[in-house]
């Protein structure tokens, strides 16, 4: 599966100025993030380096050639980029086979986007095979267009990801919502001007401007996305 823009236009309810949803995957859909933290202590344990606590606040959101990169320095271990890459996915594929849970209230939002029909798109800086292989679980058909973080010139935290989903989907960046779960992915989100709804997954994240931040998915639903729109009027 690649990028595509799909056949969706910008339906959305008379009155509403909410244009397109854009989510994050990791963290955010997915309980996902402490199992790319596993894995790299794995990785790095094969290769006879222990990674510290205070790093994965670090590492966390972030592509993975800035996250892996930081790691490779940090450790001085012996090992390219590329191999380094290899390994952290594999570990990562590995470890989503065997379990794969979602975030509570992630799949009844999901259907309630999608039963009225808003243009939704997943906007992640993990690479296409793990997205592909994790949308089996999510549901593919939620999704208008997805957007992978080796498929950008420049991925999280620079606003490209954000702005080619909201092009995709025909819509204004300035009104889509966003759902993000790092401060990577919300400096991202903001970046393209979006309205941000930030679930913390890791480490805390204060309120702004443009920003609104929960506890769960579950206190999010389409009123209180279009809440946001009205907001800004």
């Amino acid at each position: 599966m690649t990028s595509t823009v799909p056949a969706l236009g910008t339906r959305t309810a008379e009155g509403s100025a909410l244009e397109a949803v854009l989510l994050d995957m990791d963290g955010t859909l997915v309980d996902t993030e402490g199992f790319w933290w596993d894995v790299e202590v794995e990785v790095f344990k094969a290769l006879g380096h222990t990674l510290d606590e205070s790093w994965r606040h670090v590492v966390v959101g972030g592509p993975m050639t800035r996250s892996a990169g930081f790691l490779i320095e940090a450790t001085g271990a012996d090992i390219t980029l590329a191999e380094l890459t290899v390994l952290l996915n594999d570990g990562f594929e590995h470890r989503i086979d065997l379990s794969l849970p979602l975030m509570p209230g992630a799949a009844r939002l999901l259907a309630e986007l999608a039963a009225h029909e808003i243009p939704t798109a997943l906007v992640s800086a993990s690479h296409r095979r793990i997205i592909d292989r994790i949308l089996g679980s999510i549901g593919a058909h939620f999704f208008g267009l997805t957007v992978a973080g080796d498929e950008v010139e420049r991925t999280k935290p620079f606003p490209d990801p954000y702005l080619l989903a909201a092009a995709g989907l025909g819509a204004d960046p300035a009104r889509c919502a966003v759902i993000e779960d790092t401060a990577t992915g919300v400096a991202a989100a903001e970046a393209a001007g979006c309205q941000v709804v930030v679930v913390p997954s890791v480490a805390p994240i204060a309120p702004g401007a443009r920003r609104t931040v929960v506890t769960s998915l579950e206190e999010v639903d389409l009123t209180f996305l279009r809440g946001l729109m009205t907001e800004m009027r």
